[in-house]
């Protein structure tokens, strides 16, 4: 993959050479299995209608670039309702809940997202599928329930621990699902993750398999292969010295934000409820990693990776790992789809200038609930095209007309895993949900000592178009 000139053409389809048969809801009442690549044809048939971007936005870079630079402020306007979540290592997740008001029935479908690299519930692609997805069934849209799960430092959320967050780290989204099962339990999550988070998506539905909350995903622009995207990053011009500078100069500045989380380790301090105590060592590395990365002069991803990311990007026992190449072997999501075993679409662009491969091959795919699409344009999480089949300029010329491709497969394929897909696994149900006497949200036998929550902040009301990006951060990453 990578950038070229891209004209309208239609989507190529890659079904699993032998697809799963998912059990579904029948028209006339009752349920029976249906071949996964069947309910795809007729349930998505916008995966078929030809992407056609407009002639100034006809290669990769220039679709990117449009998403990063654009202004959507006027357009997908969505109103969110925060949760902070605090975690039993100390960590802070922002939840932000649309409609807000908790309005919709307990047993709302709700679309869990995870954002890009530094991005958050702000971000317009975000924004392109909730808005019609959350809107009500009489104005016509889905009218379903969805959480935007912002990351560690993302989107105005608090680092209250020595750790953020990494393309293989996936216990805060495991967090997220399992406080989300607690406070819905009637209600079925539906994945939904952009770029870095659909990296984190894929590798969750892997480790979960059959007993994953998510019933099903969608997950766009996916990185997948992070050793080969880091190697074609640094052997082009544009890749180093643009894309790869510009993801570094936004993590570095995440960092500077929460200098005063980082920059020095504080002497700890037991817990009145959580018998969990976070790794001192690990804090003391990952405060001098800070460090290290704040005295880089414009590096590329893979020095600020190797500076922090494999030390600060996650928690014991992974950890911190040795160095980048370690971090990007051990995070990709390429070789773990095989371990999926809930309905997963995945769709790229052939000319993303900063995902070079997607998994296309039975070989590589390994999964029969697996579908695969990939676009002949769209650059990363782009995908735009007129409004109206020609560019129109509207009152203010600096907004012209376009919208979002990806936004209609993405909405039928919700509309599929919601309403057509039967949920829960009777043979293989996931972990119950108990709260600990100090308050805290668990799973029994949860594989990992210290993972829990509990909601310390509830009722923040957020425009998505005004949460602003900070200072010096690229959007649409």
């Amino acid at each position: 993959m990578g950038s070229s000139f891209s004209s309208a053409t239609k989507p190529k389809i890659f079904y699993p050479p032998s697809p799963e048969e998912i059990l579904v809801k029948k028209p006339g009442g009752g349920v029976g299995p249906e071949s996964l690549s069947k309910l795809v044809e007729e349930h998505c048939p916008s995966l078929k209608k030809e992407f056609n971007p407009p002639w100034w936005l006809n290669n990769g870079h220039l679709q990117t670039l449009f998403s990063v630079a654009g202004d959507f402020t006027s357009v997908d306007k969505v109103v969110y309702e925060r949760t902070y979540l605090r975690l039993m290592d100390g960590g802070t997740l922002g939840l932000d809940f649309t409609p807000p008001g908790d309005t919709s029935p307990d047993d709302a479908p709700i679309v869990v997202v995870c954002h890009g690299l530094t991005g958050g519930s702000y971000e317009a692609y975000v924004r392109a599928v909730l808005a019609p997805a959350c809107a009500p069934v009489s104005e016509g849209g889905l009218g379903y329930r969805a959480v935007v799960v912002n990351f560690r430092g993302c989107a105005g959320v608090p680092v209250t621990s020595k750790q953020l967050y990494s393309a293989g780290w996936t216990e805060d989204l495991r967090m997220a699902t399992i406080y989300l099962a607690h406070k819905y339990p009637r209600a079925p999550q539906l994945g939904l993750g952009f770029s870095l988070g659909a990296n984190v998506m894929v590798r969750y539905l892997a480790e979960e398999g059959e007993r994953s909350r998510l019933e099903s995903a969608c997950v766009l622009g996916n990185p997948w292969d992070l050793v080969k995207n880091n190697w074609a990053l640094e052997h082009t011009f544009l890749g180093k010295h643009i894309y790869s500078k510009g993801m570094a100069n936004n993590l570095v500045n995440v960092l500077k934000l929460h200098s005063k989380a980082l920059e020095k380790v504080d002497p700890p301090t037991p817990s009145a409820t959580s018998k969990y105590e976070p790794d001192s060592t690990q804090a003391s590395l990952v405060c001098a990693a800070y460090h290290a990365a704040l005295a880089l002069r414009s590096p590329p991803l893979s020095v600020f990776d190797n500076t922090f990311t494999r030390v600060g990007g996650g928690g014991p026992p992974d950890w911190p790992l040795a160095s980048a190449d370690a971090y990007y072997k051990h995070s990709s999501s390429h070789h773990v789809v095989p371990q999926v075993r809930k309905p997963l679409l995945a769709i790229n662009s052939t000319d993303d200038p900063v995902v070079v491969h997607a998994p296309t091959s039975p070989e590589e795919v390994g999964s029969g609930y697996t579908v695969v699409v990939l676009t002949e344009g769209g650059g990363h999480l782009g995908w735009f095209e007129p409004s109206s089949g020609i560019v129109l300029i509207g009152t203010d010329v600096s907004k012209l007309h376009v919208r979002r491709w990806m936004t209609k497969p993405t909405l039928e394929w919700l509309r599929l895993a919601a309403e057509v897909l039967v949920h829960g696994h009777p043979d293989h149900p996931p972990r119950a949900i108990f709260v600990d006497e100090g308050g805290w949200i668990r799973e029994v036998n949860g594989a990992r000592q210290g993972l829990g929550c509990r909601a310390v902040e509830i009722g923040d009301l957020i425009d998505g178009t005004e949460l602003k990006k900070e200072p010096g951060m690229f959007q649409g990453l």
